[in-house]
């Protein structure tokens, strides 16, 4: 079934903000490259009364707003929009999927995108079995959140493997579809100096960080049902640790690489009651300043008090021979001073200085790999400060950068639906989250939260525009660690 043309691509979802942001303006570009398999229909479903031409005008008014001025064509968008067609539908009512099955022939190859709320997966495919939209020749793609909980999570699954087997199901992390995530790989496995030091010998301890400064932003609904824990620990930064932590598979194989990436997650050591005080830190924003503007606390945006943690900060141990004994600090949240994603990766000093009697003064190197705003990846080593060295030598860390956006300025940065888009239209799995990835994460994730619960951990208060609770600091400081802010 992998590799089987589709001949449509059905989007639930359609008239949503993701559909708007980034699912229509990364077809766009796949088109505007002609990277789409020529002849391919998208069908547009939601809600919505709309009509073909109605649909059309919604969708170039969004990929006049979400694609840069200077990519932006207008007759490409147009030709573009001859792709799209749209059928209304209420999920929730079997009988309307009778009407989407008239536009599409599922025995020509159908790749279908669910941008849906999880309450409706069940009905969703419960409709498209009815309809005869789940042959052989059909693979789905699920957005995130997969469950609340193992147990939902398994519950979810479950339903979508009654007509999709994992080798027809998609499951969509988008951070893996960005573009230094991939490099990740790279680094580790195309150059010869780093993969012999990625180990507990060389590396003192990695920290993954994903700070935003946007509040509940419209999703309190769901949001306060999640938390932060819930929210960006379990898949995007669960991931990130999986493949900075993972062994080398045998090839770039879909099969190879998630093997590699689940005996990390099940790796991860349980954190227990006992221990979670000094490995786990929760809080929530209150009151503060955001770039120079005065924010209210989470309460306040939620109209109600909650207990629900928008900062969490833990340390994480993969128990295995590679990295025993080497601290893996994850810290997450929002309202935080500044929106970034990175990965920092410092090395163990030099076990002995040859300097130190000249004055010089060594630190250990650090790799920092830059996921957004910016896509960068900088190497930091000590280098000779220029002189005559009379009053002693003097040492000083440098960066050595790679500004991806210049090292590759003849390419177009893209967005990460583009590579996903393509993925599931061409049928592969590589960078798609397997069962197995997404229930080990989950098992790791309620250990967590019940350890919490039993001690009685409850969220902190910090201030908007700072960097978390105090006892975050704490938190790395115990081990000599500072947060790389």
């Amino acid at each position: 079934m992998i590799g089987d043309k589709v001949s449509t691509l059905l989007l639930f979802g359609a008239t949503g903000d993701l559909a708007h942001r980034m699912l229509l303006p990364a077809l766009y570009g796949l088109h505007a490259d002609e990277l789409l398999p020529e002849g391919l229909r998208i069908v547009a479903t939601a809600r919505s009364t709309l009509d073909d031409a109605s649909y059309r005008t919604t969708a170039l008014k969004a990929l006049g707003e979400h694609v840069p001025a200077d990519f932006f064509d207008p007759k490409v968008a147009a030709a573009f929009a001859e792709r799209l067609t749209y059928v209304a539908l209420d999920a929730t009512l079997p009988a309307g999927f009778s009407k989407l099955a008239e536009k599409i022939d599922p025995a020509a190859g159908l790749a279908i995108f669910l941008s849906t709320a999880p309450s409706l997966f069940e009905p969703t495919i419960a409709g498209l079995t009815s309809a005869g939209l789940t042959g052989d020749k059909v693979r789905l793609a699920l957005e995130k959140p997969l469950g609340s909980d193992l147990a939902s999570s398994r519950e979810i699954n479950d339903a979508v493997a009654a007509a999709f087997p994992e080798e027809r199901t998609f499951r969509i992390d988008h951070y893996l579809g960005k573009e230094t995530v991939q490099n990740l790989l790279a680094l580790r496995f195309a150059n010869s100096m780093f993969e012999p030091l990625w180990n507990s010998a060389h590396i003192d301890h990695v920290q993954i960080s994903v700070a935003e400064t946007v509040g509940l932003e419209g999703r309190t609904g769901y949001y306060d049902g999640a938390g932060a824990l819930r929210d960006m620990v379990q898949n995007h930064m669960l991931q990130l640790l999986a493949l900075v932590a993972m062994e080398p598979p045998a090839d770039f194989d879909a099969t190879e690489v998630r093997d590699e990436k689940v005996k990390v997650l099940r790796a991860l050591r349980p954190i227990t009651a006992a221990d979670v005080g000094r490995h786990v830190v929760i809080g929530q924003y209150g009151a503060g300043t955001i770039e120079g503007e005065a924010v209210g606390g989470y309460a306040d945006e939620l109209g109600q008090a909650s207990t629900t943690e928008t900062f969490v900060a833990l340390k994480a141990q993969v128990d295995n021979w590679r990295w025993a004994g080497v601290p893996f600090y994850l810290r997450t949240g929002k309202r935080l001073p500044e929106r970034k994603t990175e990965i920092y990766i410092q090395f163990k000093c030099v076990p002995h200085s040859i300097f130190a009697k000249r004055g010089a003064r060594t630190k250990a190197n650090k790799l920092v790999i830059s996921i957004q705003p910016d896509e960068n990846i900088e190497f930091r080593v000590m280098a000779k400060t220029p002189g005559l060295d009379r009053d002693g030598l003097r040492l000083r860390e440098v960066p050595l950068d790679i500004g991806l956006a210049n090292a590759f300025a003849d390419h177009r940065r893209r967005i990460a639906y583009e590579r996903l888009l393509l993925d599931l239209i061409e049928g592969d799995p590589t960078l798609f989250v397997r069962r197995d990835e997404v229930e080990a994460q989950w098992q790791w994730i309620d250990g967590v939260r019940a350890a919490w619960t039993e001690a009685g951990l409850k969220p902190q208060r910090y201030s908007a525009g700072s960097w978390g609770p105090s006892a975050a600091e704490e938190l790395t400081r115990c081990n000599g660690v500072e947060w790389h802010d």
